[in-house]
């Protein structure tokens, strides 16, 4: 019986070292997950990637038992039976405790202006997202969460010293109106359940920022017209 693709997970996080390593082993794999978010066989993947069906077959092999890949029926074509596979997740993330100790630790850095910080707090951010989307995915539930971006320039340090203390304050009179107190031991079934908010600022690279730039969540003034 082939598995419909509404069965995939949204996104998988790779917590063991060695399936982190199977996966960037070799730069076919990705693209083979990538071509697999349907069921798909070794030789359709060979013909798609311009590669042997013979090397297709190794690497989809290692994937299988790496647990990426999971059979998805068998296909009649032209006298001969084909096992398709599919991918157990639309994406996947390589998770911070990849690294273990070596990961950077948020208790060692205080500083709020810290690159350091930030780094350590979206790692945080990363586990805890992905931990939620696959426990709710394991229940058919889905996440409700909340993602803002928007891309902004500084004219000099004052400036952004001032956007910084504006949307600190602007933070905490949003907390204030519209969330309820965080105590600690409440019951999160009778309180509601508890969030983190994340909010953060930082440089754009110098390639990216020659690209798009990402205004999406930033006012726009309203169009004027002018009567002859």
């Amino acid at each position: 019986m082939v598995q419909n693709t509404e069965e995939l997970a949204e996104i998988e996080s790779i917590i063991d070292g060695r399936r982190a390593a199977l996966l960037v082993q070799h730069p076919l794999r990705p693209r083979i997950l990538n071509l697999a978010r349907e069921p798909v066989s070794a030789t359709a993947l060979a013909g798609v990637l311009g590669e042997s069906r013979q090397k297709i077959n190794y690497h989809m092999r290692q994937l299988r038992r790496a647990g990426f890949l999971r059979p998805a029926g068998r296909l009649r074509r032209r006298g001969l039976t084909e096992q398709r596979y599919l991918a157990t997740a639309r994406a996947y993330v390589l998770a911070p405790e990849v690294a273990g100790v070596a990961s950077p630790d948020l208790a060692e850095h205080a500083d709020a202006t810290s690159a350091a910080r930030l780094v350590a707090l979206a790692m945080r951010m990363q586990t805890e997202v992905t931990a939620v989307v696959q426990a709710a995915a394991a229940r058919q539930r889905r996440v409700a969460a909340l993602s803002i971006s928007a891309d902004v320039r500084f004219e000099s340090a004052e400036q952004r010293a001032a956007f910084a203390v504006a949307l600190q304050s602007a933070l905490q009179r949003v907390v204030a109106e519209h969330t309820a107190p965080m105590n600690v031991g409440d019951d999160v079934a009778q309180r509601g359940r508890p969030y983190r908010v994340l909010v953060a600022c930082h440089p754009i690279p110098r390639e990216a920022a020659l690209g798009v730039i990402d205004d999406s969540a930033v006012p726009r003034q309203p169009e004027t017209s002018h009567g002859r």
